[in-house]
């Protein structure tokens, strides 16, 4: 059993040094109404980020999870998203496009689609097809 964070808590310990912001410092207690200010100071565990890394990494892996074995929850076992496919879908040209923005804005993002359906067409020898999801695995596609 993995040992909690707080038992390789050490004195004096820290993760890091931020340095000096460059703007006036202000203290909490001007800024927080008074009912919300902790009245002790917050007992938390003393380690080094190298440590923290560590100790996070380890209680991961012991979850199971769809990375790392079979995983029979529906949707999840029928999908596989390549971590490229992820990482195209974190850019900032896709992941900030709201559903709702105006077509005079999202002419990038649907002449992908479009294109993405005539190859599909192209490879397949089909007339037509649709980008529109049935449900579970094929929506997360």
């Amino acid at each position: 059993m993995e040992k909690l964070i707080y038992e390789k808590s050490s004195p004096g310990r820290t993760a890091a040094v931020l340095p000096a912001a460059g703007v006036p410092e202000r203290k909490g207690e001007a800024l927080i109404p008074s009912r919300y200010v902790r009245k002790k100071k917050a007992e938390l565990p003393e380690v080094s980020e190298l440590d923290a890394v560590r100790h996070f990494v380890r209680l991961s892996q012991l979850n199971h999870s769809i990375d790392t074995g079979f995983y029979p929850l529906g949707s999840c076992t029928m999908k596989y998203n390549p971590r490229a496919c992820n990482a195209l879908a974190m850019l900032p040209e896709f992941l900030h496009r709201h559903p709702l923005a105006p077509e005079s804005l999202s002419q990038g993002f649907l002449a992908c689609l479009y294109d993405l359906q005539e190859m599909l067409k192209e490879v397949t020898g089909m007339k037509g097809v649709s980008l529109t999801p049935m449900a579970g695995a094929q929506g997360e596609f």
